[in-house]
């Protein structure tokens, strides 16, 4: 085979999946814009309704808290309806919250429709993975790779179109999201093949007996922390940038384009070289200085749209690196896995993005930005400290060959 013919025999195999693949793939597209998409109206919201940047960060703060709680129960839903089912009733709770989020007058509905759309997104992202991962051609890890490359294509896009729909009105991102997601579920429901129950149905404690193999506990405790310096800089950071919806957009979209990069491409590189626990610690140390950074200069403009738009190449890499060593940490089912560990991270998520406004509002706009980098800090701490339980799942070979193969001739 040819230098030139390697790279396109090697993509071609990894984009030769199966239709229900790339079905669930385009739904997490628009499921993960969801994230970003208030981005660049956290703003525009608190002008035009009166609230205070603590009150709108509560957008995200409902949010992610009743998606990481729905996380425990998305197993035994799945189990008992499948798993098409779940990804549609999922997706249907989207539609109707972001449309009803959309036509609100008032910050306090806006934040309760919010948690109604993070039910629908934990019901829909837990299922799409482990569907994906059982689905996909080619083993876990370019599974994974596939899952991450939706994710950073949402997640980049999702501020950009937020920006541009935010110029017209802080309405138009969520409204848009409801039309988009109504696509996605007409695709779900034509593409993806009729799913049974799982021949074993999941219970509540099943997570958390989960959570007892101390390597997926020890992966879950570094995501919440570092899920609490990924949200201070996704929610307080359009406060000090003091931009419009569109320039916000624009800066995270950047910030979402290196993210999927390095998630797709840098991360599974970095990990075949060093393996996952060195590539994350040096990742995470990577952007607890970025936030540093962030927090020393908070009033130059300039040094927080670099400090936003570098930290999507550590963001990338650690969400990749830790999702695999996630699906192989404890000898449980796959969702079950996933919804042990989403449990706890989300946790983060739903604290931060709260703390960073009250500490911007009692204290200076810099203090928010201190908080992530400890936060972060502590994540590092943590994973070097539980790194021992992690080798035998989370080694340079747990990167499969056709990933090896795929990532080297790409690159």
């Amino acid at each position: 085979m040819t230098s030139t013919s390697a790279p396109t025999s090697s993509l071609r195999r990894f984009l030769d999946q199966p239709r229900a693949v790339w079905a669930v793939a385009f739904a997490c597209v628009i499921a993960f814009m969801g994230i970003g998409l208030v981005d660049p109206i956290l703003k525009p919201i608190a002008d035009q309704l009166g609230a205070s940047p603590s009150q709108v960060s509560l957008l995200f703060t409902s949010y992610m808290a009743v998606m990481g709680v729905a996380m425990l129960v998305t197993g035994v839903v799945s189990s008992r309806l499948g798993a098409k089912r779940t990804l549609m009733a999922g997706l249907a709770l989207i539609i109707v919250f972001s449309a009803l989020a959309g036509l609100s007058d008032s910050i306090g509905a806006i934040v309760g429709f919010r948690a109604g759309w993070g039910l629908g997104n934990a019901l829909f992202i837990a299922t799409a993975l482990s569907t994906i991962v059982m689905a996909a051609r080619g083993g876990t890890a370019r599974a994974i790779i596939l899952f991450e490359a939706a994710l950073g294509l949402g997640i980049a896009t999702g501020p950009l179109l937020g920006g541009a729909l935010g110029s017209v009105s802080w309405r138009a991102p969520f409204l848009g999201v409801s039309v988009l997601m109504a696509v996605a579920l007409v695709a779900t429901a034509v593409l993806l093949p009729a799913t049974p129950p799982a021949p074993r149905r999941t219970s509540l404690a099943d997570p958390f007996r989960a959570l007892r193999h101390r390597g997926l506990l020890v992966l879950a405790v570094t995501a919440l922390f570092y899920n609490m310096g990924f949200f201070t800089l996704l929610a307080f950071t359009p406060f000090p940038l003091d931009m419009s919806a569109h320039q916000v957009g624009l800066v995270f979209f950047g910030w979402g384009l290196l993210l999927a990069f390095t998630s797709v491409w840098a991360a599974p590189l970095l990990q075949r070289r060093f393996g996952a626990v060195p590539t994350l610690l040096g990742a995470l140390t990577l952007f607890t200085l970025d936030l540093v950074m962030m927090a020393l200069l908070t009033d130059h403009r300039a040094a927080l749209v670099v400090g936003v738009v570098v930290a999507g190449a550590f963001l990338g890499v650690v969400n990749t690196v830790i999702t695999e060593a996630v699906m192989g940490a404890a000898p449980v089912e796959r969702p079950v896995a996933s919804a042990a560990y989403s449990f706890v991270r989300f946790s983060g998520g739903a604290v931060a993005p709260w703390a960073a406004g009250r500490l911007g509002e009692e204290y200076s706009a810099h203090v928010p930005f201190w908080m992530g980098a400890g936060c972060v800090a502590v994540a590092v701490l943590v994973l070097a400290l539980g790194a021992r339980h992690l080798r035998p799942a989370a080694a340079p070979s747990a990167t499969e060959q056709a990933e090896d193969e795929l990532v080297g001739d790409l690159t």
